[in-house]
């Protein structure tokens, strides 16, 4: 993610408070819109409703595979974690 002071901004302040204003409204002020610095990948439709199939299983079969034992350690090391206790 860029920082802000990579984005470049003019050192005059009218010109500093004009592209702010602009930046506000999402338009330049003859009214052309604001060119995005880069567009938005496009996601595969069906890559996504792939994930979201996968994702929905893969908790609840984790959570039948674990024994009591187990899924006792991961959490006290979750609440360790947490809190800032050690209680292993």
């Amino acid at each position: 993610m860029p920082s802000r002071a990579s984005k470049n901004r003019p050192r005059d302040p009218n010109l500093l408070a004009r592209s702010v204003v602009e930046d506000l409204i999402g338009e330049q002020w003859n009214g052309a819109p604001l060119v995005p610095s880069s567009p938005a990948p496009e996601k595969n439709a069906a890559a996504v409703a792939l994930s979201k199939l996968g994702a929905s299983k893969g908790g609840q079969a984790r959570a039948q595979a674990l024994s009591s034992r187990k899924r006792k350690m991961i959490a006290k090391k979750a609440a360790a974690a947490r809190w800032g206790k050690k209680s292993i």
